[in-house]
């Protein structure tokens, strides 16, 4: 993935000027986060990956992970002992890229893991979030009102992040960056 190959006439309104900016990785100096929000097929993994490949570019500690992945890293780290250890392997990088953030529910077991990453990376090092859920929806996908962690995980990203919402141009042309480059579901595997 590269910043130089995003495409910026496929259909969807992206802010050339701020992804720009983003990759002189100048946020992460900052402590700061990006969130990148839109559709299934919209790219927001590719231009996370292509922000991940600049920072590795400035010799950031850069890692990438799906947070279901994560999730279940944790779970099984908390029943063989090593659930510190492997905290600390997703806290300690400058830059951590958590792809499919809230795609599915998290119990509060998971709520209590996402909490502890969080606030053990807040105003040292950044994350980017891809999500399918534009960041006003993530109250409501950590548990809302009936979870004391939705806030407290909220407050520890939301207030100093950059937005990308990847949307459509025209929603009834939309096509997933799959279909705009041809990708078969095998080419995908």
């Amino acid at each position: 993935a590269s910043v130089v190959d995003i495409d910026y006439t496929s259909g969807r309104k992206l802010n050339k000027e701020l992804i720009k900016r983003l990759a002189s990785c100048e946020y992460i100096a900052d402590y700061r986060n990006i969130f990148i929000t839109g559709a299934t097929g919209s790219g927001k993994s590719y231009m996370a990956c292509a922000f991940g490949m600049e920072a590795c570019k400035h010799y950031y500690n850069t890692k990438y992970v799906r947070l279901p992945d994560l999730l279940i890293d944790l779970r099984t780290a908390r029943e063989n002992g090593t659930y510190k250890k492997v905290l600390s392997k997703y806290s300690n990088p400058t830059l951590l890229i958590l792809d499919e953030w809230l795609l599915m529910k998290p119990t509060p077991e998971e709520q209590t893991d996402i909490f502890e990453l969080l606030h053990r990376r807040r105003k040292r090092s950044s994350t980017i979030f891809c999500s399918q859920y534009t960041k006003e929806g993530w109250y409501e996908q950590l548990g809302g009102d009936a979870s004391p962690l939705a806030d407290a995980i909220l407050d520890r990203i939301v207030h100093d992040g950059y937005v990308i919402n990847i949307v459509p141009i025209d929603p009834s042309k939309d096509l997933s960056m799959r279909e705009v480059y041809g990708l078969s579901e095998t080419d995908r595997m």
